[in-house]
C-alpha cells in the first residue's frame, strides 16, 4: 500500500512493513488480526458513517465524530479515499501508570459536619483492570454493590448497546451474585475478575468506603456510585489498547447522561508514542468526551521520569548532534521516536555499539531499511498530520537473531536547514524495556505520558505525602510556556494503602495511585456544587480552575505552576470557595 497522508506515520510504517518485521516489533502488529488480516483502527470522520460500514466488518461510532473500526487489510485504501473520512490512526498500548493521603489532600476537612461530602449522588468511573466487586469496600451496609453498571471487554457475550465487545453487568446481575456466599458461585453468575489487582486498588482509593478495616483505609468519595470497565486486550498481549480506551470513556460519559448524574473519570494508563502535545485523535477525543455533559477526566501523568526514556535539544546549523543510547543485554525489538519542527531539516545517522555506521540517512518517501551488525533498522521519516506541524522520524530496531546488539549505540542528527532546531526523542514506555535501555542522557522534562497530555483532561502527577516532596518517578512537563500547565495537579502517590483483593489491603506506589485522588477529590466537588445545589455548572474545565486554585504550593519552588507539581498539591477544602 502507498503512502497515505490521511493516516499516522507509524500506521503507513506497519502497512508497509514485511509479516516477519511486525512480527518482531512490539509497535507496528499492534491492532492487526494476522489469521483474519483485519485492522481495529480509528478514525476522525464528517456526516454519514454509511459508506464507512460498507467498507468494514463493523464500526462502533464515539462521541465527537470519532469512531473505531475494524476493517480487512485490503479496504484500507479505500477507507482513506472516502471524503467522510478525516483520518486514521492504528492502536497504541496503554501500560500502568489512603489515611495521610487523605490528610494531606485536605479531604477530612471537608468531611467534618459543616460539609459532610462523601461523593454521594456523583458517579466516578474506574476504567482500568477491573474491580473485585465482592469486596466490601465497595458495597452498602445492607451488602448491596455499590456498582451501578461493570463492563468486562474480556468476556464475551452481551455488550451493552451500541459496541461490539465484552458483556456488561448491571447492578441487578452483581447484587444476585453477591447473595452467593461461595466465590465459585458468584462467578458462576458474573464472572469478571481483577487478575491484576490495580483497578480494584484505583477505585479503592476513589471510593472505597474501607468497611474492611472499620474505615481506617476508606477512599475518598465514599459514597459515590461506581462505573467499572475493565479493558480488553486483544490477542492477549497483556495490555489494553487506545481503541478499547476510547469507547470505555464514550460508554461513561452517555452512561452518566442517560443516569442524570455528574461523573468524575479515572485513566490510570499511558504510553509514551506520540508527539507529546495534544493532537493524537485520542488526545482530541478525550477533550471532547471532556466537555460532554457533566464530565470531568482525571489522569496521572505515568512514572517515566527517572527512566532514561526521554531526551531533548537544540539543532545548529554545521553542528552534529550525537545522542547516546544504551541497550542492556537481551534487548528485544524497540522504537525510538524523533520530534522536531518540520520547518527544521536534517539527516540522520546511526552507529551501532562496534563503531559500525549507516550511511546518511535522508527525508524519502516510504521506509527506509539497513542493517548493522545483528540489528534490522527500519526508518520513517513522516510529514506532519493535519493537527500539528511537528514531523517525526521513526527508528525500529528489530533482531536479525534473537536480541538487537547491546552497548551504546549513537543517534547522530546532521542539521541541514534549521529554523527552530528543537528536537525530542522518546523511547518506549519502560515496562517494555529491559532496565539499562535508555538515553545516556537522559531530559526528565515532557516525560509526562500520553493521554496525561490532553488539554482539558486533570492531569494528575505524584508526591510521598509522607514527606510532602515530589516522587522523583512522576511524570513531567517542562518549563516553556506551550505545554498548557502540564501537570495540573499533584496527590498521594507513594506507599498508598487501598483495597488489595477481596478482603485484603496492600501499598501501592505510581501516578495511577495519585489520579484516584483527584477523581475522588472531583466528586466531592461535584457533590458539593451540582448535587447539593450550590454551584450547578461545577464539571469540566470550572472543576479543574477550583482544584488549581486551591492546590497547596510547597516550600522550595521559584515558580508556579512548575513542570513537576503543576499549580501544587490537591487539597479539596481549598478548593471550595467558602
Amino acid at each position: 500500500m502507498t503512502e497515505n497522508q490521511k493516516i499516522e506515520n507509524i500506521f503507513n510504517l506497519a502497512l508497509d512493513a514485511t509479516e516477519e518485521e511486525r512480527k518482531k516489533s512490539e509497535n507496528l502488529d499492534v491492532g492487526y488480526y494476522e489469521e483474519e488480516n483485519e485492522w481495529d483502527v480509528i478514525i476522525l470522520y464528517l456526516g454519514s458513517l454509511e459508506k464507512i460500514r460498507e467498507l468494514s466488518e463493523f464500526v462502533t461510532p464515539l462521541l465527537g465524530n470519532f469512531a473505531v473500526v475494524r476493517i480487512r487489510e485490503s479496504m484500507l485504501e479505500r477507507l482513506a479515499a472516502l471524503e467522510e473520512v478525516i483520518y486514521i490512526e492504528k492502536p497504541k498500548r496503554l501500560f500502568f501508570e489512603v489515611v495521610n493521603g487523605r490528610r494531606v489532600s485536605c479531604i477530612d476537612a471537608v468531611q467534618t459536619p459543616r460539609f459532610r461530602l462523601t461523593g454521594k449522588g456523583v458517579l466516578i468511573a474506574v476504567i482500568d483492570s477491573g474491580i473485585e466487586y465482592a469486596n466490601r469496600d465497595f458495597r452498602n451496609l445492607d451488602g448491596t454493590t455499590r456498582i451501578r453498571f461493570l463492563w468486562d471487554q474480556t468476556i464475551e457475550g452481551t455488550p451493552p448497546q451500541g459496541y461490539k465487545i465484552g458483556t456488561e453487568y448491571t447492578k441487578e446481575q452483581i447484587d444476585e451474585a453477591l447473595k452467593r456466599p461461595e466465590r465459585s458461585e458468584r462467578l458462576a453468575l458474573v464472572p469478571s475478575i481483577d487478575t491484576s489487582g490495580h483497578g480494584t486498588a484505583v477505585a479503592g482509593i476513589a471510593a472505597g468506603n474501607g468497611s474492611n478495616s472499620q474505615g481506617l483505609y476508606r477512599g475518598v468519595a465514599t459514597d459515590s456510585e461506581l462505573i467499572v470497565v475493565k479493558l480488553g486486550n486483544p490477542g492477549n498481549v497483556g495490555f489494553p489498547r487506545t481503541t478499547e480506551l476510547m469507547q470505555a470513556v464514550d460508554y461513561v460519559v452517555r452512561k452518566a447522561e442517560e443516569l442524570g448524574m455528574p461523573v468524575a473519570i479515572n485513566l490510570s494508563f499511558g504510553n509514551t508514542y506520540g508527539s507529546h502535545d495534544g493532537t493524537s485523535l485520542l488526545e482530541r477525543f478525550l477533550d471532547v468526551a471532556a466537555q460532554t455533559g457533566r464530565t470531568v477526566i482525571c489522569v496521572g501523568t505515568g512514572n517515566e521520569a527517572a527512566e532514561s526514556g526521554h531526551t531533548s535539544g537544540y539543532l545548529r546549523e554545521g553542528q552534529d548532534e550525537e545522542i547516546s543510547l544504551a541497550v542492556q543485554e537481551r534487548q528485544g525489538a524497540f522504537s525510538v521516536q524523533i520530534w522536531s519542527d518540520y520547518t527544521d531539516v536534517f539527516g540522520v545517522v546511526l552507529q551501532a555499539p562496534s563503531g559500525e555506521r549507516s550511511g546518511m540517512i535522508r527525508e524519502a518517501q516510504g521506509p527506509q531499511r539497513f542493517r548493522l551488525g545483528d540489528t534490522e533498522i527500519l526508518l520513517y521519516y513522516g510529514e506532519p498530520s493535519p493537527y500539528s506541524g511537528l514531523q517525526e522520524v521513526y527508528l525500529e530496531l528489530l533482531p536479525f537473531q534473537e536480541y538487537v546488539n547491546s552497548g551504546e549505540w549513537r543517534i547522530i542528527l546532521i542539521p541541514e536547514q534549521i529554523v527552530t532546531g528543537r528536537y525530542d526523542l522518546w523511547l518506549p514506555s519502560s515496562y517494555t524495556l529491559n532496565q539499562g535501555t535508555g538515553f545516556l542522557y537522559p531530559a526528565e522534562g515532557r516525560t509526562f505520558t500520553i493521554p496525561s497530555t490532553s488539554a482539558r483532561v486533570l492531569s494528575v502527577g505524584a508526591i510521598d505525602a509522607r514527606t510532602m516532596a515530589y516522587a522523583d518517578f512522576s511524570g513531567r512537563g517542562r518549563q516553556a510556556a506551550d505545554d498548557r500547565g502540564k501537570p495540573d495537579i499533584a496527590a498521594p502517590g507513594v506507599n498508598v494503602i487501598s483495597a488489595d483483593q477481596e478482603s485484603g489491603y496492600a501499598a501501592f506506589t505510581g501516578t495511577s495511585f495519585a489520579a484516584p485522588f483527584a477523581s475522588g477529590g472531583a466528586a466531592l466537588l461535584m457533590e458539593w456544587g451540582i448535587v447539593n445545589g450550590n454551584d450547578p455548572y461545577l464539571y469540566g474545565e470550572k472543576l479543574k480552575a477550583y482544584l488549581r486554585r486551591g492546590a497547596q504550593e510547597l516550600p522550595g519552588y521559584e515558580r508556579w505552576p512548575n513542570d513537576q507539581l503543576g499549580y501544587g498539591v490537591l487539597c479539596i477544602r481549598n478548593s471550595i470557595p467558602v
